[in-house]
């Protein structure tokens, strides 16, 4: 059997933040690790990892008994980004970062990159460089014993801002350029899933709120999977397009089957969401292999939960893995120099090294032994001070010759001690002083009060939190970041999760602006 799992895991470092605090110091490689344990698949796809090369780390990148891949976002840090973790026992034979081909490396490419011809290099190389794609290709043996090839497309589709309506066009032109390599790749002789987050529910029954989404079939990302998905009701050949939602195949008709929530709303909590994430399968890979398709909805995480299937098949990993594998990254394959390497002594040294460093060594222990010398001969300078004459400290305190001496029968009258000089008058006066200072204190603090007392009943106050119409609770309060003329107003909304209308445990409709302050 061969599993696989594909997650959108919105920041690959995310789910580990609450472990990192009570692991070791090697935490990050414990829990990468039992998440992949978790998932219990011999291929794990994951997206939106929001990791650049540059942040990597060798925790992260290199887990005992997997070979990972990686693609990065070029144009923006911290930003997209797709990563394949293989089991050693499905090593792929092959592996590329991107769609286009223009990041493939000589050796271990996948190759069929269809026609390309109705993009601009420009455009290719814009539609590349978010790390929305990396391709794992490999050796796969059927239940016949037949050895076929499987690639399967890791990918992360954008999602469209409603404020930059430019990013409709780029998501749009993404989705062709993938449905372009996919149906290359199926001419060529090769089974072809495509798995992970294509930012679409396709149809009614993948989003919660269908009903009240104006024109809902004619979305363009709607329409395009119409033609990417053929009808699972007709025959082989007659189909509009080459590939089947395999959820869908064993799972007709499950409704709430979401693996998207809102964070912001709660959604979660009343399964609330859509369904946004795939397995796709050609049509007679499915058909004849997947054993089924299900959702992970009980791992959490992130605001998407896992997706997979199990295929009847056996993999036949490779004798080694493919360039584009991590562990041969300079950082990690230990070929770039560290500065404890300049740190250590080497153990064997040329022989002219060897004495020059010997000769360096002599002339230092002789300078050592030249100033020891010359700072024994050197007198002390208690010595040489007292041969100049210096005065000791009592001295100082003699009278001074250039005053003139006084008389020998003139004494200076003996100062009284400490205590003698407290008369009962002054300790009256420092007792009325420190009353007079506790008098003005509680003064000051008094109309301190006054005035506290006279601004609060002047200003009010806070305004007390309202209480929503359906369920008389506590609201809370948002703030509108939305452009337009109520940018930056705050709100008070029902705290309760988004959920269905007819629920009554979900969200009431209840509204009310803040005050300005």
């Amino acid at each position: 059997m061969l599993r696989v799992v594909s997650w959108n895991i919105n920041g690959i470092r995310s789910p580990l933040q609450g472990a990192v605090c009570q692991e070791s110091s090697n935490s990050a490689t414990v829990t990468i690790g039992r998440i992949l344990e978790q998932l219990d698949a011999d291929i794990v796809c994951l997206q939106e990892t929001k990791v650049t090369r540059d942040v990597l780390t060798e925790p992260l990148a290199i887990v005992e008994g997997y070979n990972s891949y990686f693609s990065f976002s070029r144009s923006r840090s911290g930003y997209s980004g797709v990563a394949s973790f293989c089991k050693d026992s499905a090593t792929p034979v092959a592996a590329e970062e991107g769609l286009t081909g223009l990041f493939a490396t000589q050796d271990g490419k996948v190759g069929c990159y269809g026609n390309m011809d109705e993009f601009t290099q420009e455009e290719l190389h814009a539609l590349d460089s978010e790390g929305r794609a990396l391709l794992t290709q490999h050796k796969i043996c059927t239940r016949e014993g037949k050895e076929r090839t499987l690639t399967l497309i890791n990918v992360y589709c954008p999602h469209v801002d409603p404020g930059k309506p430019e990013r409709l066009t780029f998501k749009m032109r993404f989705y062709r350029l993938l449905q372009i390599r996919a149906e290359a790749l199926l001419a060529a002789g090769s089974h072809v899933i495509i798995l992970g987050d294509l930012n679409t529910a396709h149809c009614r029954i993948d989003h919660c709120d269908a009903v009240n989404l104006e024109c809902f079939e004619e979305d363009p990302g709607r329409k395009w999977m119409d033609g990417l998905l053929g009808n699972l009701g007709c025959q082989a050949g007659s189909c509009v397009g080459p590939f089947i939602d395999s959820y869908r195949y064993f799972q007709p008709k499950k409704e709430g089957a979401f693996t998207c929530w809102s964070v912001v709303t709660g959604a979660r909590h009343l399964n609330y969401g859509s369904r946004i994430d795939y397995v796709l399968g050609d049509r007679t890979l499915v058909m004849d292999t997947f054993q089924s398709s299900f959702l992970l909805p009980e791992v959490m995480g992130s605001d998407h939960c896992p997706v997979g299937a199990i295929l009847n098949v056996s993999s036949v990993p490779a004798k080694q893995c493919p360039p584009l594998c991590t562990r041969f990254l300079p950082e990690f394959a230990g070929t770039q120099l560290k500065i404890l390497r300049f740190l250590v002594p080497l153990e064997q040294e040329p022989v002219l090294e060897k004495s020059v460093l010997q000769l360096s060594h002599q002339s230092r222990v002789q300078k050592r032994q030249d100033k020891c010398n010359s700072r024994s001969t050197r007198p002390r300078p208690s010595q040489s001070a007292l041969r100049r004459g210096q005065r000791n400290l009592t001295h100082f305190f003699q009278p001074s010759s250039r005053h003139p001496q006084t008389s020998p029968d003139l004494r200076l009258p003996s100062l009284p001690q400490v205590g003698t000089l407290m008369t009962p008058k002054i300790e009256e006066e420092a007792v009325v002083k420190v009353v007079e200072e506790q008098a003005r204190a509680s003064e000051t603090k008094d109309e301190k009060n006054v005035l506290t007392s006279f601004w609060k009943s002047v200003l009010g106050g806070p305004s007390p939190v309202p209480l929503c119409g359906g369920h008389r609770e506590p609201c809370v309060i948002r703030t509108v970041k939305k452009p337009g003329p109520n940018l930056g107003r705050r709100f008070y909304m029902c705290a309760r999760p988004r959920g269905p209308p007819c629920d009554p445990s979900s969200r009431c409709n209840f509204f009310l602006w803040s005050r300005r302050s």
